[in-house]
């Protein structure tokens, strides 16, 4: 497996620093946060949730938009893994049968 970039562990750090119980950040403040472009964090975060590492619990109005944009927060390396399992499973069970 690929180890992490730059760009995804500024952005990982800066979803961690900026959650809040409230409310999480959007792709905009973690952009922000982690000094990275808008492109490079717009790429990277939509390549983070396909690998799953970061989730969308909610969306939010925000001032400089008229939809709803997501909230991100990390998912847990514990649920991932069983997730992960759970995937595994399915198929060896799929494919023996």
């Amino acid at each position: 497996m690929k180890q992490p970039g730059e760009v995804h562990q500024a952005l990982l750090q800066a979803c961690k620093d900026l959650q809040r119980p409230d409310r999480a950040p959007t792709l905009r403040e973690m952009a922000h946060h982690a000094r990275v472009g808008m492109k490079a964090a717009q790429d990277t975060v939509r390549n983070m949730r396909r690998a799953g590492v970061l989730d969308v619990p909610r969306t939010r109005r925000v001032d400089y938009r008229n939809r709803p944009v997501n909230e991100y927060v990390p998912v847990q390396r514990a649920a991932r893994r069983a997730h992960d399992a759970r995937g595994l499973a399915s198929v060896m069970t799929a494919w023996v049968g």
